[in-house]
C-alpha cells in the first residue's frame, strides 16, 4: 500500500533504482513529499530501540533505513 510521507528534515539520502548496484547520494529538503510504500522495522542503538523504514517509491527507487523521526504521513 503506498502512502503519502512528507519528510520533516533536511538531510542527505541515499537513493537506489532497481538493478543498479550502486546507490546515490541526494540531499532532501524539509517538506518534500514522495509516495511510497512504508516498510516499517526496529534496530537496536545505543541509546534503545529505533523505529526505521524503508521507503520503496512508485517509480521504484528506495531509500532504506530512514527514521522514523524524519517523515511524517499525510492524509489526502
Amino acid at each position: 500500500m503506498y502512502h503519502i510521507v512528507e519528510f520533516r528534515v533536511s538531510g542527505l539520502a541515499e537513493l537506489g533504482t532497481p538493478g543498479d548496484q550502486r546507490s546515490l547520494q541526494v540531499f532532501i529538503k524539509k517538506g518534500t513529499r514522495v509516495r511510497a510504500e512504508v516498510k516499517p522495522y526496529v534496530v537496536e542503538s545505543d541509546h534503545g530501540p529505533v523505529e526505521m523504514a524503508d521507503l520503496w517509491a512508485e517509480d521504484g527507487t528506495s531509500a532504506r533505513a530512514v527514521r522514523f523521526a524524519a517523515i511524517r504521513f499525510i492524509d489526502e
